[in-house]
């Protein structure tokens, strides 16, 4: 039957397993800045992709998945950061950084099938 809804695609799913763990994870976090930062940027990479496919037009469809791989970027990188400062667990750290690493490619993929 394929994708009818947002919530049908899996790059979305995993985008809303991932913003559960990084607000999990930050959730006892005393630096507000950098808790702020990653959990929006977490929750940028799910909600470009809803806001991309509702407007049901292939270009901006494509255009908010480039947007969700940019945010899935940055919260991978603000992963290396939050290691080296030593507020995540090198285990939590491994789990992240795979599952970021999976939605980029699921998104690349996305991204080649509307192109």
């Amino acid at each position: 039957m394929g994708i009818v809804k947002f919530e049908d695609i899996i790059a979305w799913q995993k985008s809303r397993e991932l913003v559960l763990k990084v607000y999990n994870i930050f959730k006892e976090s005393k630096d507000f800045g950098f808790k702020n930062q990653i959990e929006r940027a977490s929750v940028s990479v799910m909600n470009n992709i809803a806001e991309g496919f509702e407007r049901r037009t292939n270009n901006e469809f494509r255009y908010f998945l480039y947007v969700s791989k940019g945010s899935v970027g940055e919260v991978r990188s603000m992963l290396y950061l939050a290691l080296d400062l030593k507020k995540i667990s090198k285990k939590d750290f491994n789990e992240l950084y795979n599952l970021t690493n999976e939605i980029s490619k699921i998104l690349t993929g996305l991204i080649k099938t509307i192109n």
